[in-house]
């Protein structure tokens, strides 16, 4: 079985694939051509987010992806997100009824009848956040969206909708790399039946979001420690994106790299030929870091 086939088990009805392609800061000049591109190139998971606002151009190139390749829809895996409001922002958290709309909008903006993964992206909701994890058990139950979950959501958060009755995510969408491995939470997840879906699996790249208008928050320091996974790439004859993205997938992580260009594409999605030895996993171990630089689940807006 290869990387492009591999997939982990979301709920009895829904598995999601390994590898997939991630359409965040992809404009909506470029999201058609690169979508198609990447379903071209293998890739059956393509994931967006009402906040990336390109949901319209990434239905696009979903359409002409499954034309070029002759794939019906089914063989594509779909990941939306709510955005679910932020009153730290001035941005009102969005009522149960809301979501059911949200949700509605992004199908229509990607001419899709169902999602086959809805997240509410982050727990900006407040006191709405139950009323939003309602409301996506009725959009599963409408068959809206074949699995449902969360993003960007700490323990405290998930132990809210446990606390209310309510059945727990299929999945939890979090930054996830060698240095910031969330142990704790990981374990959390594991024994609740929650699937980790990693982001941001390449920010130990010297490379990654360098470019201006990018939103790194990698310090110099960061940025002079990753030179270990040059060499350990070299080792495997692999490049330290195939490095950091196998070791997602071999720890039971989906991961999402994201490129336009289509050679990388390809090398992103071709993690088949090696695997990360016991050692080197172990001394991966040894690399946290901490919360990471994407997002922090600390953030005082996310715990209102």
């Amino acid at each position: 079985m290869t990387d492009m086939q591999q997939t982990f088990r979301l709920n009895d009805d829904t598995a999601i694939p390994a590898v997939g392609f991630g359409t965040y800061l992809v404009s909506n000049d470029d999201a058609p051509d690169a979508v198609s591109s990447a379903i071209s190139n293998g890739y059956r998971h393509i994931d967006t987010a009402t906040a990336y606002q390109n949901e319209e151009a990434v239905g696009a190139g979903i359409r002409a992806g499954l034309q070029a390749t002759g794939l019906a829809r089914d063989a594509i895996f779909v990941t939306a997100k709510l955005w679910p409001g932020n009153p730290a922002w001035g941005d009102t958290p969005k009522s149960h009824d809301q979501t059911i709309a949200e949700c509605n909008a992004s199908l229509a903006k990607l001419g899709l009848d169902y999602t086959d993964l809805y997240l509410i992206h982050a727990p900006y909701g407040g006191p709405e956040r139950i009323a939003q994890w309602r409301a996506l058990l009725e959009l599963k139950q409408m068959g809206k969206a074949r699995s449902i979950g969360v993003s960007n959501f700490n323990q405290g958060h998930l132990d809210e909708i446990k606390l209310a009755g309510l059945p727990m995510p299929d999945a939890n969408q979090i930054e996830l790399h060698p240095w910031s491995q969330k142990p704790e939470l990981i374990s959390y997840m594991t024994e609740n039946g929650i699937a980790p879906i990693a982001y941001s699996s390449l920010v130990p790249l010297s490379t990654w979001r360098t470019q201006e208008g990018q939103d790194s928050a990698k310090t110099d320091a960061m940025k002079a420690g990753g030179s270990v996974f040059t060499q350990m790439a070299a080792k495997y004859g692999v490049s330290e994106a195939q490095l950091l993205l196998r070791w997602g997938v071999q720890n039971g992580y989906a991961v999402l790299p994201k490129s336009l260009n289509p050679d990388r594409m390809r090398q992103n999605i071709d993690l088949a030929g090696f695997q990360i030895d016991d050692a080197d996993i172990a001394s991966i171990k040894t690399m946290d870091r901490g919360e990471g630089v994407a997002w922090a689940s600390g953030d005082p807006s996310a715990a209102a």
